[in-house]
């Protein structure tokens, strides 16, 4: 073994753990170095070097939280800086092709396409449901393919019978903000796909800033 080689390696460490902070900030937004450390199996000090590492290269910063005892809590979160990390589904070619389309077809014929595309998801989305019953089971199978989308997607729930369904990445965030249309179609599809014994609510949204798009879901009310 060289000398080097147990340098190499330890980089390659600290790479993964910088990856592993970054991967669960997109995931669960803001933390403490404490709460990461629980949550990664390492060390708060050594949390605390990969989040000043972090944030050195604008990758995270910090608000400071109140607490009932002792200093603020740093509570660590993502900058814009750190989307380079995460699947951006060709942003540019989306733009263009979305504007493109829209020059083309105009508005209307813009939403008509969007509608055709919005109905193939609907149909995929039902085949990978089918035999699903329960609505949890239905909504972390729907998770599982919007994730593969690149959406980073979960399932959350408190046990009452309703659920958050959530997607910490939006891999189309640039397409979406230049064509309203597809967020409003994400929505339907999601009710068409749950269907009419579910109610689907957009509770967080990401081209409107916040950190994620979340779904509140629950069954009708009889």
């Amino acid at each position: 073994m060289t000398k080097t080689e147990p340098s190499k390696n330890g980089k390659l460490g600290d790479a993964r753990r910088r990856r592993a902070i970054v991967d669960y900030l997109k995931r669960h937004g803001p933390r403490d170095a404490n709460g990461l450390a629980d949550e990664l199996g390492v060390s708060a000090m050594a949390v605390r070097q990969h989040l000043y590492g972090l944030r050195d290269e604008g990758l995270v910063a910090y608000r400071e939280e109140a607490r009932p005892k002792g200093r603020p809590a740093k509570l660590w979160r993502l900058t814009p800086a750190a989307d380079r990390f995460f699947p951006d589904g060709h942003a540019d070619l989306s733009v263009g092709l979305l504007k493109a389309m829209r020059q083309t077809f105009g508005e209307t014929g813009l939403n008509k396409l969007l509608a055709v595309r919005a109905e193939e998801q609907i149909q995929d989305y039902r085949r990978a449901l089918a035999g699903k019953s329960s609505l949890k089971d239905q909504l972390i199978a729907l998770a599982r393919i919007r994730t593969d989308e690149g959406y980073m997607a979960a399932v959350e729930g408190d046990g009452s019978g309703a659920f958050c369904f959530v997607e910490n990445h939006c891999p189309v965030c640039a397409a979406a903000a230049a064509c309203q249309g597809l967020c409003a179609m994400e929505l339907d599809v999601f009710r068409a796909v749950l269907g009419p014994e579910v109610t689907v609510e957009r509770t967080d949204h990401i081209v409107a800033g916040a950190r994620r798009c979340a779904y509140a879901v629950a069954p009708v009310e009889s």
